[in-house]
């Protein structure tokens, strides 16, 4: 993902940073619309991934965090 992040995304990494969840909310949460695959994108991108610790808790990336705190800051 070269280019600024779109709303959708920015919106789906802050709700991923806002506390943990797991891989299934995720997916109940954000893959109601097969037009709007913001799930699918943010893994294939690389900005989350699923922690491997009993309940497949979801987590930003460096690569999400980074763009996530990029999306925050204000536009010069």
């Amino acid at each position: 993902m070269t280019q600024s992040p779109s709303l959708i995304m920015t919106q789906f990494l802050a709700w991923v940073a806002e506390r943990p969840r797991t891989r299934d909310q995720a997916v109940e949460a954000w893959h109601s619309c097969p037009h709007i695959s913001v799930w699918e994108d943010a893994v294939v991108d690389g900005l989350v991934r699923t922690e491997n610790d009993g309940h497949r808790t979801i987590a930003l990336t460096r690569r999400g965090r980074a763009l996530l705190e990029k999306a925050k800051a204000p536009a010069l």
